[in-house]
């Protein structure tokens, strides 16, 4: 399954398709699991395999769907001049960080207010882009080396911190620090994904999207990207072993074997670590191999849903948080309880409200289910209307 008949890769899309299915189900584990108000899923210390599991498998999303994104900016390059390419991905980029901003955040907290502007994966794609816009007139070995920089060197800076809440501060978050800033009594801002890890995995994914162009030998392709993933996987295992270098969280042994597996996997994801990326883009390498010969109907689906990311992103926040509204109000809670001044998880009047583990995974097929028909049409829709400009933005 390597190219449909519009010339797209189909399966990129597949492999898009697949981590935004699993992105649903963290968020509809953010809304709907009891445990989700009370402590951190990756906790060892309270935390059990199944509910490790859930999480950690969404670890994948973000980094794929940013790799993803430069690896498609690079493919869009080969149909068009670098001048065009420069101005769509601006464009587009803007535009990302306006939606971040707004219908976005509007989604996960249903505030009108908005009390807690938070940058997080659209952002980190629109500016991503933004500055792949400039990066893509560099050669292009400086684009890789620059990529390759910033996703294995930045966790040297994990000891520098800009201390109070001035524009410094915020802008070394920005850059590269997790962080909330008090903004006025009754906002704050909330920087979740800080820029030069995340435009490095773009960077790299725009390099890689050599793998794809016309000339290339899709035997060669695969085996390229099984030795690509396979040797991140195998450096992912031996830097971590060491417990040095490359996440500022080290694994330890643990009460059980099985739980000292899990240390060993706990990788950071804020800002993701180097071994955060390897652990998860290695896998992803090895299965983007695979799906070149995957024909079944299951893999059309995640297809269908690959190529129209965004509509699919958004419909799926919206979809989620209104059925957590109803949720809440045929378990005893208020409409008000579902509007949010903080993440939905740190919000205090929620503790006691959720439901099992089981129930979260029954939600999320039915987000998952209702969502596809809808993607499905908007994908013919979007087939049959190129001349829409607009089209390119949703």
């Amino acid at each position: 399954m390597l190219k449909s008949t519009t010339t797209r890769i189909e399966s990129i899309d597949l492999l898009r398709g697949l981590v935004m299915v699993l992105m649903a189900l963290d968020h509809v584990r953010d809304y709907f699991h009891a445990d989700a108000f009370l402590y951190n899923p990756v906790d060892l210390t309270q935390t059990s395999v199944a509910l490790f599991f859930t999480r950690w498998f969404t670890h994948f999303c973000a980094p794929v769907f940013v790799f993803l994104a430069g690896t498609s900016a690079f493919i869009v390059g080969t149909r068009k001049g670098k001048q065009e390419l420069t101005a769509f991905l601006l464009k587009r980029g803007l535009w990302l960080v306006f939606l971040e901003l707004t219908i976005v955040n509007f989604a996960w907290f249903f505030n009108f207010q908005f009390p807690l502007p938070s940058l997080f994966v659209i952002w980190a794609l629109g500016m991503g882009m933004v500055i792949l816009s400039v990066c893509i007139h560099l050669p292009f070995r400086a684009i890789l080396v620059l990529g390759l920089m910033l996703v294995a060197g930045h966790n040297l800076l994990d000891g520098i911190h800009v201390e109070g809440n001035g524009a410094g501060a915020i802008l070394w978050s920005v850059l590269h620090e997790f962080h909330l800033f008090p903004l006025s009594p009754d906002r704050n801002l909330f920087i979740g994904y800080p820029l030069l890890p995340w435009t490095g995995i773009m960077l790299l994914g725009y390099c890689f999207g050599t793998f794809y162009t016309s000339s290339f030998d899709a035997a060669s392709r695969k085996k390229i990207l099984t030795y690509l993933g396979a040797s991140s996987i195998a450096l992912f295992i031996v830097i971590r072993f060491f417990n040095g270098y490359g996440d500022p969280n080290h694994w330890s042994v643990q009460s059980s074997p099985v739980f000292t597996v899990l240390s060993f996997i706990n990788v950071t994801k804020y800002p993701p670590s180097l071994l955060y990326v390897l652990v998860t883009l290695g896998p992803a390498l090895l299965l983007l191999a695979a799906a070149e010969q995957f024909r079944s109907r299951v893999a059309q689906a995640l297809v269908t849903l690959g190529r129209v990311p965004m509509f699919y992103y958004l419909l799926h926040i919206y979809l989620i948080h209104g059925l957590a509204v109803i949720a809440a109000l045929l378990t005893g809670y208020s409409f008000s309880d579902m509007i949010f001044s903080t993440w939905v998880t740190d919000s205090p009047g929620l503790k006691g409200y959720g439901f099992s583990l089981p129930v979260v995974y029954a939600v999320w097929f039915g987000v998952v289910a209702l969502l596809y028909p809808l993607c499905r049409w908007y994908e013919k829709y979007k087939g049959q209307h190129r001349e829409q400009w607009w089209l390119s933005y949703l």
